[in-house]
């Protein structure tokens, strides 16, 4: 884990650079796809959804959830992905619905820059590092 200064134009502009975003949408795709079948089963994206850390509290403390409770959130965040409800998430809408949470996310932080304390194969990570390097070039 690693602490990033970022704000808004960091994450729109990795959005917008199709390229690149749809470059690290398939390859963290490929990773999550573990039987190689070109869709996300509820059991392939659980890792994923849990890294999200949708429950904690201050300074990175997990909280202690109701597992029933943990599988309707999950189940939920499952339903976000699947836009057809068939069961499965296919490459588009893995890519649409990380579209759209990116672009949530950076509408929330606004312009000021802020410390984020991200995990170092996380997605938001990933746009950091491409940013700074395109920046650096």
């Amino acid at each position: 884990m690693s602490v990033e200064v970022l704000d808004s134009t960091t994450i729109l502009r990795f959005v917008e650079d199709e390229e690149a975003f749809n470059s690290l949408i398939k390859d963290r795709f490929a990773y999550l796809d573990t039987n190689h079948d070109g869709l996300l089963s509820y059991a392939e994206m659980l890792k994923e959804l849990q890294s999200l850390r949708v429950l904690e509290t201050h300074f990175g403390i997990d909280l202690k959830t109701d597992p029933d409770e943990l599988a309707n959130i999950y189940g939920s965040l499952f339903l976000q992905f699947d836009h057809d409800a068939n069961g499965t998430v296919d490459m588009e809408e893995f890519k649409d619905e990380m579209k759209q949470m990116m672009l949530a996310m950076a509408n929330g932080l606004g312009f000021l820059p802020i410390q984020m304390a991200l995990e170092e194969d996380s997605f938001l990570m990933k746009a950091i590092e491409l940013e700074s390097a395109k920046a650096a070039a």
